[in-house]
């Protein structure tokens, strides 16, 4: 027998009414990430992961950018980059990783002293953790930061990452360490030719 061929081309997504007057549970983007946020701060600690790890995942598209701003949400990444749990470490700095390619959340980032803090995440045991951390660092390899994140400590980490034999931290690495060789590289193209 035949099998028939699936659509697998993803629906479109549909923005939810926003008008006061639509279903009482409609919500519109920024309702929904400022209920978050709320959550996550009325939250004991296990709810907490699952809302940062929601959170997270809306910072992967640029339509939710300008109220991740206003929700101080980049700043919320960042604060949990010093906790304890490394769930939550994991789900904030894979949060950053998702949204720190726009300007004004890498500007956010830069003037919050997130750079330390993303270094900070290198050392973790959790290999997702660490890959975001490298990957948000070649993503905000640029000229005026530069010198802060082209530091010997993070070389010499990377250089030790290059020598895995994790394909995956192995490769951000090599990235990476490019970066320094070829100053006009661009980090983007560059993790395009890994693959």
């Amino acid at each position: 027998p035949q099998l028939e061929r699936m659509d697998l081309t993803p629906a479109p997504y549909i923005e939810k009414p926003t008008s006061r007057t639509s279903k009482k549970n409609s919500k519109s983007r920024f309702d929904y990430l400022q209920a978050l946020v709320t959550e996550f701060q009325d939250s004991n600690h296990d709810a907490k992961e699952q809302i940062l790890a929601n959170l997270s995942n809306f910072a992967y598209d640029p339509v939710n950018y300008e109220y991740m701003q206003r929700l101080n949400i980049i700043e919320l990444f960042l604060d949990m980059l010093s906790e304890d749990n490394q769930k939550l470490v994991q789900f904030a700095m894979g949060g950053l990783c998702n949204c720190c390619l726009d300007t004004k959340n890498a500007q956010i980032i830069v003037e919050n002293c997130g750079i330390p803090l993303i270094v900070q995440c290198l050392s973790s045991e959790d290999e997702e953790t660490v890959l975001s951390a490298m990957t948000t660092l070649i993503y905000l390899h640029s000229t005026p930061t530069k010198k802060e994140i082209a530091t010997k400590v993070v070389k010499d980490c990377m250089n030790i990452y290059s020598q895995s034999q994790n394909s995956k931290l192995s490769n951000l690495a090599r990235i990476f360490l490019s970066l320094g060789e070829n100053p006009s590289s661009n980090s983007v193209e560059n993790m395009a030719k890994v693959n």
